[in-house]
């Protein structure tokens, strides 16, 4: 697992290459999580984003403002990936992933987590492929933000004794799922608009052709 904030939480601190527990998202600790970065188009066997959700669909799914989702595009937050806002009369859109990540970002800043933190969460987000994404728990202790990636890991956070804020990666991603399933999307080459599609089976064939 890794971290992002100070790593000195009790019972988790930042370990180093070969040692088990979860790790904190943040400085050297972070550089030792082994990361299989997300496919771009262009190399080899990437596959672009061919499906993306306006910012009123984004903010349905994600539970959040539209106010909310300008400034955190404005503040490089979270920015649309598939199409940015290029000026008047330009429509920005969102990846199913960006839409992940605008969900879990909310929930953390429910709990009081510090934005340093949240950006350097959804950086380390940014740079996990679907795999790891599905798998994968981010826990807080308000101070740093943990990835666990099995059990054992969530079990060292829990034995420190701290309160600690868990978001299972997985959940969300059907949550989202589920809430887009019922919204409109947009295909990025023909633009052609999408009613009540289901974003998994886009996503089924994107990790398919991409592993």
């Amino acid at each position: 697992m890794s971290s992002s904030g100070d790593g000195t939480a009790g019972g988790a601190p930042g370990r180093g290459p070969g040692e088990s527990g979860p790790y904190p998202l943040h400085g050297s600790a972070a550089d030792h999580v082994p990361r299989r970065p997300t496919a771009v188009p262009g190399e080899a066997g990437a596959v672009p984003e061919e499906i993306g959700y306006r910012g009123p669909t984004a903010c349905a799914a994600a539970g959040i403002t539209y106010r909310q989702l300008d400034y955190w595009a404005r503040t490089g937050l979270v920015e649309p990936s598939v199409r940015p806002a290029y000026g008047s009369g330009t429509q920005r859109l969102y990846s199913f992933r960006d839409v992940v990540v605008l969900k879990i970002v909310k929930r953390f800043l429910d709990t009081g987590v510090s934005l340093q933190n949240i950006r350097t969460t959804v950086q380390h987000l940014r740079e996990r492929g679907f795999r790891d994404l599905e798998r994968m728990t981010l826990m807080s202790d308000g101070a740093t933000v943990y990835e666990c990636t099995s059990p054992d890991d969530v079990h060292a956070l829990l034995q420190g004794g701290q309160g600690v804020f868990g978001i299972a990666v997985g959940v969300v991603w059907r949550d989202v799922e589920s809430a887009l399933s019922q919204l409109h999307g947009e295909r990025v080459d023909t633009g052609e608009t999408l009613v009540g599609h289901h974003p998994a089976d886009e996503l089924a064939r994107r990790r398919n052709r991409a592993v």
